[in-house]
């Protein structure tokens, strides 16, 4: 059974910075690309990031881009997400999310390249 675990959420001020963790098992964590997305209330779920299955090509969000850093850990089945100059528009849920492939490009930041998801890590930002 796979599981999805997210942490290190929490609350930060604006231009602070926090590291999301995500571990994965049941699974051969090396064989899946990654990524995290995030939900605001009322808000689409966004894609953050993605890394693929040996974390030497990822990509980001427009919105996040030169801010955060997505990384994995093969050996510890955990991927990471640094996040840099947070700005209040981070706040959100973010979630980890596995895929049924080892490659993402262009379609690494859908959805519907996932299969199994984490029940996410809240990130608030206050201003």
């Amino acid at each position: 059974q796979v599981q999805v675990v997210e942490s290190g959420g929490g609350l930060v001020q604006a231009g602070g910075s926090l590291r999301l963790s995500c571990r994965a098992s049941g699974l051969t964590f090396d064989d899946h690309a990654m990524g995290w997305f995030r939900q605001a209330p009322g808000e689409e779920r966004e894609g953050v990031s993605w890394i693929n299955w040996k974390g030497d090509r990822s990509g980001y969000g427009d919105s996040v881009l030169g801010r955060f850093t997505i990384s994995r850990d093969n050996a510890k089945n955990t991927l990471y997400l640094q996040m840099n100059n947070l700005k209040p528009d981070d706040t959100a849920m973010y979630y980890c999310a596995v895929s049924p492939h080892n490659q993402l490009e262009s379609l690494g930041l859908r959805a519907r390249s996932y299969n199994y998801w984490g029940q996410g890590t809240q990130v608030t930002v206050s201003s």
